[in-house]
């Protein structure tokens, strides 16, 4: 019997001895008492940072403390696209954010809700009042569409002119807005007549063109071989010739 007595005692030994650890580790001098910030930020503020915080550490300590939970807490900020936590003893939670860099306002062809596209071209949702160009496309097809306007971008820099929108149909065709208001018709990629061979074309021809139009242009049709229709006043003028 003595063996079996030494068994439960040792058993009735460590199951106190693990209950008393466990309550000496959630007394409140192992609370958190300082969340350091150590990232720059320009979006987040110091009042989403304590709300992220509260809900997180709330009935934590330095020693139970979940990071998973912590860092998923915060990454549920509207401008955090990552966040790194660490425990610093004795009773500090150190916290690194990668904000969101907005580069475009994201058009969603289904409801027309307005969100936001970073400069990986994901899209996240956060309120701005920035200006910038506003993009639409397919699902899934923003890192698409900010590609083709970094190089769209660079194709109209003669004109002196920004693209304000750039729209991606569900059948793959493309439309520009211009910031004059132009609405250029570039439609589908083609071997042998890439998008930005057209456009360069439109760009070397158009400043001529312009000037003989009868009123204000308010749509150019690049999708000819060898040329482009454009649309003045409800009226459409024939396909005009670029340069070759």
């Amino acid at each position: 019997m003595n063996p079996l007595a030494d068994m439960v005692l040792l058993a009735a030994s460590i199951a106190i001895g693990y209950a008393a650890v466990k309550l000496a580790l959630s007394l409140p001098i192992f609370s958190f008492r300082e969340v350091l910030v150590v990232s720059p930020l320009s979006q987040v503020t110091t009042a989403q940072l304590e709300y992220a915080a509260r809900s997180s550490l709330h009935g934590n300590n330095f020693f139970n403390l979940k990071l998973d939970d912590a860092r998923a807490a915060l990454e549920k900020l509207p401008w955090v696209r990552h966040a790194e936590v660490r425990r610093v003893w004795p009773a500090t939670l150190e916290v690194v954010l990668e904000e969101h860099v907005a580069v475009a306002y994201w058009k969603s062809g289904d409801s027309g809700d307005m969100r936001l596209v970073n400069q990986f071209g994901e899209v996240f949702t956060a309120a701005s009042n920035a200006r910038m160009p506003v993009f639409a496309g397919p699902e899934g097809s923003a890192g698409e569409v900010l590609e083709h306007y970094k190089q769209f971008s660079e194709k109209v820099v003669p004109l002196k002119l920004q693209i304000a929108a750039v729209a991606l149909s569900p059948r793959e065709a493309w439309q520009l807005h211009l910031s004059d208001g132009l609405v250029v018709e570039l439609g589908k990629e083609q071997a042998q007549e890439p998008l930005a061979s057209r456009l360069s074309r439109f760009v070397s021809a158009w400043p001529e063109a312009r000037s003989k139009l009868p009123g204000k242009p308010s749509v150019a049709d690049l999708r000819y071989p060898s040329g482009f229709a454009v649309r003045v006043a409800d009226a459409t003028l024939p396909p005009s010739r670029g340069k070759q």
